[in-house]
């Protein structure tokens, strides 16, 4: 495996980190962009080991480039109580800026986008605000994905209604940020703007920008997303329950996309949850397959 580092600029101040995983030194095979979710960075895709689904996919001969986003990870600077960016620059700004990047480095004219919880309600924000930028992407594959949560249980009330929601959105307010690393939340921080948002989000069916009102809702009513392949955990009880996974595609517009939840009865090795729906060695014989079938089905 080859891991490079390249920096993406977004403004005078700010730098994003894209990790670059290749089989060889060259950049032939077609270009995968991966973006993370809420309190982590892009290291849920990949290990230097030569673990997760970042290497797994370049060792088929795809170009891998997996983001950290603003001020996360290797990015630069890194989150603090003076950064003032949220949601908004995230969808407007930086995976336009990784997009168009992605595809410069990699001398091809369209991508696939693989995603992890809040990173793909990002994406499809992204795509339905740009439709020429949707154009750009063969498909999208989606891990844990959810917008609203809706499920109800004791789970979901400790860490999305409890904390989340309220005990977590004190201290980033009084703190100037949420600081999810020193909290033992997350691996990653966030910034107040990110977290305020999200929240917003999470609990209201209003898919709304809060700051210009853009209607993302309405617009997947009236536009057609690239095909995306939606995946859940049947362990995964309020980060990315089964139920609002759903909830979320059919909100983006289903049509084109397919659904798989991932557990034993399902006829999978594992009951998986959360995290490990990446991060498990079975994942690889699994659900790893299903998914490099499903780039190699939208290529044609």
């Amino acid at each position: 495996m080859h891991f490079q580092s390249l920096f993406v600029p977004v403004n005078n101040n700010d730098q994003l980190h894209l990790m670059s995983i290749n089989q060889n030194a060259h950049h032939q095979g077609i270009p995968i962009l991966m973006i993370h979710g809420m309190v982590e960075d892009g290291r849920i895709f990949y290990h230097r080991s030569g673990k997760g689904l970042a290497c797994y996919l370049a060792k088929q001969g795809y170009s891998v480039y997996v983001a950290d986003l603003r001020g996360i990870g290797k990015s630069r600077p890194k989150i603090d109580k003076h950064s003032s960016h949220g949601q908004t620059e995230t969808i407007v700004t930086d995976i336009p800026a990784l997009i168009n990047f992605v595809t410069a480095h990699s001398q091809q004219q369209k991508l696939h986008l693989i995603a992890h919880s809040w990173g793909g309600v990002n994406i499809n924000a992204c795509l339905l605000r740009f439709p020429k930028l949707a154009q750009q992407v063969l498909s999208g594959v989606y891990f844990g994905s959810k917008r609203r949560v809706r499920v109800k249980n004791l789970e979901r009330f400790f860490k999305v209604e409890l904390f989340w929601n309220r005990i977590g959105l004190l201290i980033s307010q009084r703190k100037g940020y949420l600081p999810a690393k020193s909290l033992k939340v997350g691996s990653e921080n966030e910034t107040i703007k990110t977290h305020m948002q999200c929240v917003r989000w999470v609990k209201h069916d209003a898919w709304q920008d809060t700051d210009d009102g853009f209607d993302y809702a309405l617009t997947a009513k009236n536009s057609t997303l690239p095909p995306i392949f939606y995946l859940a955990a049947v362990n995964d009880n309020a980060l990315g329950h089964q139920s609002d996974v759903k909830l979320f595609m059919q909100e983006s517009g289903s049509e084109n996309s397919r659904y798989m939840l991932l557990g034993k009865k399902q006829g999978h090795l594992l009951n998986y949850d959360h995290l490990n729906m990446l991060t498990a060695f079975e994942a690889e014989k699994d659900h790893f397959p299903e998914v490099l079938k499903w780039l190699a089905a939208q290529q044609k």
